[in-house]
């Protein structure tokens, strides 16, 4: 009894390793496109579905996909709306595995691995040597499988086991939470789906049992997602909560029409074995749970509002203005890109006082929030300079030749604005992590400063979008002020470090936070003269 727990384990992680770098094969294949893929294109829920179930067949993994478009709503790349799209399409896309696993290849592993090995061992191309390790995984998926049936096997002539498949087989809610529980433990439904599999070619179990064992599996390998929303924004755990739920109502249903659901089954699976019909149904599960939910996605996305209240700005990483198609037509490309440049020195500006308050209220979500949104300044200055360059390859008067080189350049300014945006970020996380004393002059002081260099890079943004000469000489001004105010406070400084009336390590932060407001002064100051270049 004890070496057939051992073998039902050993072929479990068998499985599970050999899925797993199944897994992993097929995404470094295809998996970076995937990405791209799903990015791009789900704005239809209907494609949306088409997409999760397609990528998640390719990468062999719900729990991937789901977590892959948890990231993305994270950070602002698709909405709720989408990622409950794409997690329901995952969930069909899942169903592959088990349809695999259902196919008795059990005597065929060993040529299977041999194969895969071969192609691994003599390909030079990468792209051929991760095809040959698929293959070999395949076949180490199907070693586990071989091992698990084996390893049940003497299970039939136990009078204990077929005492308790008497006494639970009939609870239906029992079954279904015991699923669900295996595969909160081993958290892959596939894995968990080829135990039913293997215990079912052994006539230990049948469809009675294995149905709610399956609804089970499909609500316990939501665990992965809901674990990789911990610490997310508010609207990628949502977007874990929506593939709990969907597996939840899909099950409730089920099992509200359980009789007929097993006729259902059957019928569809007529002359199929056991193992077969296992893998049927949770295809079936799936698919009918699809067809009843889609149509009302609002709804259901409602729903999940509802549960988790609360809405987030979601900033969009990447350009909302840029059109290609307006390159050949100079005039408008230079006005949308300066549309955009506007946005990301909003976004910038943003960024600088939010550093501040972190930095005044010693707030740590305030710094993760910098350094999240530096991620999207850094993406669109990419995206400005990229679409100016084509811009600048269209024949340009030398008024616009200038206009854009000045744009360019802005667009470097504001992308440092946010770099000294992170800069304080650090500084704030070293006065919290040392318990940095200030003096409230100090306080003040930075204060002062801060506010006059925030109002700088407000002056900046308006004389962007109205090209008005008045904003630009208005900066020049204020910047000699913020510089005047730089030497002042260094030199006040340093003269408290020299009275003891201030420690070492709070003067070192000081002066360098001034000395980068100094300098994002100094970036608003290039900003206007791009600002009086453009009139």
């Amino acid at each position: 009894m004890v070496m057939s727990v051992l073998s039902l384990f050993g072929g479990l992680a068998l499985f599970i390793y050999g899925m797993t770098n199944m897994g992993t094969g097929l995404q470094k294949i295809a998996g970076d496109r995937m990405r791209s893929i799903l990015s791009a294109l789900t704005s239809n829920p209907i494609l949306g579905v088409l997409l999760g179930t397609v990528v998640t067949a390719i990468i062999q993994s719900s729990s991937a996909t789901s977590v892959m478009v948890i990231g993305f709503v994270n950070a602002g790349l698709m909405t709720l709306k989408q990622a409950v799209a794409v997690i329901i399409g995952a969930n069909i896309g899942t169903t592959v595995t088990a349809q695999l696993i259902a196919f008795d290849l059990g005597d065929y592993y060993l040529p299977i691995l041999a194969f895969g090995f071969l192609i691994y061992f003599i390909a030079k191309k990468n792209t051929l040597k991760y095809t040959g390790f698929v293959f070999f995984s395949f076949g180490l998926l199907f070693m586990g499988m071989e091992i698990m049936s084996s390893s049940m096997a003497p299970l039939r002539d136990s009078v204990m086991f077929q005492d308790f498949i008497i006494r639970f087989g009939g609870h239906s809610v029992l079954i279904l939470l015991i699923g669900m529980l295996i595969t909160f433990v081993v958290q892959s439904s596939s894995a968990t789906i080829g135990i039913l599999i293997a215990m079912s070619s052994q006539g230990l179990i049948g469809l009675d049992v294995a149905l709610p064992a399956m609804l089970g599996m499909n609500i316990g390998t939501c665990i992965t997602a809901m674990l990789a929303s911990i610490g997310t924004k508010l609207n990628a755990r949502k977007a874990a909560l929506s593939h709990v739920l969907f597996n939840v109502i899909g099950a409730i249903l089920c099992m509200l029409f359980l009789p007929y659901f097993k006729i259902l089954v059957e019928t569809l699976s007529s002359g199929a074995d056991i193992a077969r019909q296992i893998a049927n149904a949770h295809t079936i599960f799936n698919c009918i749970t699809t067809i009843i939910l889609l149509p009302f996605i609002n709804q259901f996305v409602a729903l999940v509002n509802r549960i988790m209240p609360g809405e987030e700005r979601v900033i969009v990483k990447g350009p909302l203005y840029l059109n290609n198609k307006s390159i050949a037509t100079p005039s408008i490309a230079i006005s949308l890109a300066k549309k955009e440049l506007t946005r990301m020195g909003e976004l910038a500006t943003e960024n600088f006082e939010n550093a501040m308050q972190a930095f005044f209220q010693k707030d740590k979500e305030q710094i993760k929030d910098v350094m999240e949104k530096e991620d999207v300044i850094d993406s669109l200055e990419t995206a400005i300079n990229t679409y100016l360059s084509k811009v600048a390859q269209q024949g340009l008067t030398d008024h616009d030749s200038a206009i854009v080189t000045g744009l360019i350049q802005a667009t470097h300014d504001f992308e440092r604005v946010s770099d000294h945006s992170t800069n304080i970020c650090e500084l704030a996380q070293t006065s919290m992590d040392e318990n940095l004393y200030f003096s409230s002059l100090a306080l003040e002081e930075l204060r002062t400063m801060a506010a006059l260099t925030s109002d700088i890079l407000y002056s900046a943004i308006e004389g962007l979008k109205k090209s008005d000469i008045m904003y630009a000489k208005r900066i020049l001004a204020q910047e000699n002020a913020i510089d005047d105010m730089e030497k002042i406070l260094r030199k006040s400084h340093i003269t408290r470090l020299s009275d003891g009336k201030c420690i070492p390590a709070s003067g070192i932060v000081f002066l360098d936070m001034i000395g980068n407001l100094e300098r994002v002064g100094d970036h608003a100051n290039n900003i206007a003269r791009v600002i009086q270049q453009d009139l």
